[in-house]
């Protein structure tokens, strides 16, 4: 299979590109492909010719996208647009990674694939719009929404927390926002899964199970065998630009119904920690 994965140095793009290293990969990320030149990428899409694209590519940081909302835009939507364009020039399913934060975190329910999104920020409401690009475009495309993504890399919440613990003699963590820390293993594996049927759709494949940050915090450091204290402090303690919902537990209701089922939060995050060799 021809695989094109925007993103590729990303946390995920990277996760990918193991887990599907024995495909034709075309990786696409600054500074060789510029997924907003509707022209370049189109035309260097076209000379790989894949049989799927996954786009991986975003502006990620939320409360960056509350101060440059057009880059956010440019990125979040118009890049969509530009690979889904890429994808029907040249015949190619397409996977678009979307994110728990189209949602408002006011239901009390798990949310299913196909409850009404209400994004609260630039970043979720780019990312909502993004999705619905491809949807419109794209008729052989795969929506998947992950949640509080880690890898490989040096920039995670996980190694933030670490380094948290190593500075300070506490590490403040909030516990009214909950969602579902998501190796990004786990969510390469399960799309190798996924671009290998024609079941096309919206998706949604966080690791099982909802925590804290401040739960999440606890248990990094409790496999790590940090005895730092961490201490509980209320979101509306810390100034940000962005509204985030509180409470978001993504139900992987259409993946299950194929088989694609994901492991639990904690036993997906230890493993990732021993293989960075963070383990106490």
């Amino acid at each position: 299979m021809r695989i094109a994965i925007t993103g590729s140095n990303g946390q995920l793009g990277r996760a990918l590109q193991r887990t599907l290293a024995g495909e034709a990969l075309m990786p696409i990320d600054l500074p060789d492909y510029d997924i907003t030149d509707l022209t370049a990428i189109t035309a260097a899409v076209r000379t790989f010719a894949p049989d799927v694209i996954i786009h991986t590519a975003a502006i990620t940081d939320v409360d960056g996208c509350e101060r440059n909302p057009d880059l956010a835009y440019r990125v979040n939507v118009l890049g969509s647009r530009n690979m889904a364009v890429a994808a029907l020039q040249a015949g190619a399913a397409m996977v678009c990674i979307s994110t728990d934060y189209v949602f408002d975190g006011e239901q009390e329910a798990p949310y299913r694939e196909d409850d009404a999104p209400n994004p609260l920020s630039v970043y979720a409401r780019t990312k909502w719009l993004g999705e619905e690009q491809v949807r419109r475009l794209v008729a052989r495309h795969y929506i998947v929404r992950v949640a509080w993504l880690y890898g490989d890399g040096p920039r995670n919440f996980v190694r933030t927390v670490l380094r948290l613990a190593d500075d300070r003699d506490s590490v403040s963590m909030v516990t009214d926002e909950w969602g579902s820390p998501t190796n990004a293993e786990d969510v390469a594996a399960a799309l190798q899964r996924l671009i290998a049927l024609p079941a096309y759709g919206t998706y949604q494949l966080p690791n099982a199970g909802v925590c804290s940050r401040y739960d999440w915090a606890a248990e990094i450091l409790r496999l790590a065998g940090r005895t730092g204290d961490l201490e509980l402090v209320p979101s509306q303690n810390y100034q940000r630009l962005a509204q985030v919902p509180k409470h978001v537990e993504l139900r992987n209701f259409n993946g299950a119904e194929i088989g694609i089922v994901m492991r639990p939060w904690q036993e997906a995050l230890q493993d990732y920690m021993g293989t960075q060799g963070l383990l106490a």
